[in-house]
């Protein structure tokens, strides 16, 4: 692909990837007393709301690996694009709901449509060279994070509005970029590296076999794997620790993990790429793994709001490994395998998504119950131990591949 549609079409990936990060931001201050006051009952809507969020990471667990494995056969664009267009009718629907029922299927509709995110990060795999895609896949991460940070503050300000605001402008933002997809994103993988979409390649559990065949990439999506549940402590127990630890309100725990959200796309938008190109991918899967595990470490024993903060770039520090992770994992796929490669991570990451929030809440509640050992930062002491674990399994599975010069050794 020419260096101007490559970026004309990395530009439209990344609002894409934004849009969705963005949009489930702006759900985080709105969502739950949307669905109160359909329920009419505080109670009925925890309920409702917990179950709205385990049926969208279920759909997302589910359907990743479909929508990979189908782009593997007939492009990436379709799939995009599609994604798209159901991310807006499910935010349409949202605005339109008059019943849990309703709501409930609309989420539902969102989990779907947001698995195009592997579809994504196939689309990078495709149009960029092993050394370039470091950069690249940075960009997309802080995609990620600059979404989570733009999101909740634009919902919460349209919701002071109407409670269907943010809902509308969330369709048609998805609906928008679905159109401008469709005339300037060119397809990316090559008819001769296409793929037959096979259901045992889709189905959510053909990850298990999948690993079994491909040694080269079971370590590190094994790494990876670990660390989206350690990464689930940061949503889930984040606002709650601050409120009972520190007695933040709100709006200063929005702000904190603003600023969480905010280091992370820095150092993955302006460190990544330049970090993995000096000291090579495998180094900067260690030091970013190990930075991840110092700053969970901080969170969980900081006596003070300021030490608590001293661990935001220590964290932040942990984006330098998920490029250099995808990096050495799509070096190591075919071309005819990038999606499936993606919806397998992505399925993965929304196993994570399912089981994480309950254990790290249920040992939040459990260690501020407990007259035993009173211990709130339990959470993110397991989130470190997660890290840790993740670094072993890329210890040794990373080794193998140089895509970068500079030290080798983790």
């Amino acid at each position: 692909m020419p260096p101007a549609p490559r970026r004309a079409a990395f530009t439209f990936i990344f609002v894409t990837v934004f849009l969705d990060m963005m949009a489930l931001g702006m759900m985080v201050p709105v969502l739950p007393k949307y669905v109160e006051r359909l329920t009419g009952d505080p109670q009925s809507a925890a309920f409702w709301f917990g179950l709205m969020g385990m049926s969208w990471a279920l759909m997302q667990f589910i359907f990743s690996p479909i929508q990979g494995a189908l782009s593997d056969q007939i492009g990436r664009k379709p799939v995009v694009i599609l994604s798209n267009l159901g991310m807006a009718v499910s935010y349409a629907a949202t605005a339109l709901a008059q019943s849990v029922p309703i709501l409930f299927i609309a989420r539902v509709i969102s989990g779907i449509s947001a698995a195009s995110v592997s579809t994504a990060y196939a689309y990078i795999a495709d149009v960029y060279p092993p050394e370039d895609r470091p950069r690249y896949f940075g960009f997309l991460g802080a995609g990620f994070g600059l979404g989570f940070i733009v999101g909740p503050l634009i919902g919460g300000s349209l919701a002071s509005i109407d409670p269907h605001v943010p809902f509308w402008t969330a369709a048609l933002m998805c609906g928008l970029n679905a159109l401008y997809g469709m005339v300037v994103l060119p397809e990316s993988l090559a008819p001769e590296n296409r793929k037959k979409f096979q259901i045992k390649r889709a189905n959510p559990f053909a990850f298990v076999s999948y690993l079994k065949q491909r040694p080269q990439v079971s370590g590190l999506i094994g790494s990876t794997s670990i660390a989206y549940f350690a990464q689930a402590v940061l949503p889930s127990t984040m606002v709650l620790y601050g409120s009972f630890r520190f007695g933040w309100s709100e709006m200063q725990a929005g702000y904190v993990l603003g600023a969480v959200g905010l280091a992370a796309v820095c150092v993955q938008a302006g460190l990544a790429g330049r970090v993995n190109k000096l000291i090579g991918a495998p180094a900067s899967i260690s030091v970013g793994l190990l930075s991840g595990v110092a700053g969970f470490c901080i969170y969980a024993f900081a006596p003070e709001p300021w030490v608590f903060y001293l661990g935001i770039p220590m964290v932040a520090l942990w984006g330098l490994a998920g490029p250099s992770v995808q990096t050495l994992l799509t070096s190591r796929i075919p071309a005819n395998e990038q999606g499936q490669l993606q919806g397998t991570m992505a399925s993965l990451q929304g196993a994570a998504g399912i089981f994480a929030p309950v254990a790290y809440t249920s040992l939040f509640a459990f260690f501020i119950g407990t007259s035993l050992i009173h211990f709130p930062g339990a959470p993110f002491l397991l989130a470190a131990m997660c890290l840790f674990v993740a670094w072993l399994f890329a210890r040794s599975a990373a080794r193998p591949i140089s895509l970068a010069s500079g030290p080798q050794a983790l």
